[in-house]
């Protein structure tokens, strides 16, 4: 046991500050034990202050924008949607965007729920079919060459998904807004 408390204080190494805060709340903890046997209202006090100490820390690492404990920082938010934007042509892995974010893969993916509002699985999936989406509108390109882009494996893949999110398959969805687009721009 006290080999794993050496390697676990050995592998934080408080710096400047946060060695500071550690020995206020180190104190203040103490004294809270000291005083709770002659004194209860000064070992709350004590106990009160140690607590508001570590709930700012918490706030101030977890970021100021109102996210939730254990969900992502903003930093991390936008790290993990650029990444995913960058890389939607490729498989993505859960592990990668735990990298990405600083987290382990487990606690990467409840965070990136509460963050989020989906799992990272959905997210993707969505984000490469608003692109495929985009890519309808604005090109050309056979639907095979548009799922290929976006990440999906193949056509079927697209058009499966495609097809859930939309309730059509992804052909008639660009034909119905080439139709619109057609009858909008008039002779």
């Amino acid at each position: 046991m006290k080999a794993l408390q050496v390697t676990a204080r050995d592998s934080l190494a408080p710096t400047g500050l946060q060695y500071c805060l550690a020995n206020s709340l180190a104190r203040l903890l103490e004294i809270a034990t000291r005083e709770l046997e002659h004194d209860r209202e000064a070992a709350k006090a004590s106990l009160a202050t140690a607590s508001s100490i570590l709930q700012m820390e918490m706030e101030r690492h977890l970021g100021a924008d109102g996210s939730k404990p254990c969900a992502l920082a903003g930093w991390q938010v936008t790290r993990v949607r650029k990444f995913i934007e960058r890389n939607l042509h490729r498989t993505i892995h859960i592990t990668e965007l735990g990298v990405v974010a600083q987290r382990s893969r487990a606690h990467f993916s409840r965070s990136f729920k509460q963050a989020f509002g989906e799992g990272p699985h959905a997210y993707i999936v969505r984000k490469r079919l608003e692109v495929a989406c985009h890519l309808m509108l604005t090109s050309s390109a056979p639907l095979s060459e548009i799922a290929l882009s976006v990440g999906f494996s193949d056509q079927s893949h697209l058009c499966r998904k495609f097809r859930q999110a939309f309730g059509q398959s992804p052909a008639n969805w660009r034909r119905e807004r080439d139709a619109t687009t057609t009858a909008t721009a008039g002779p």
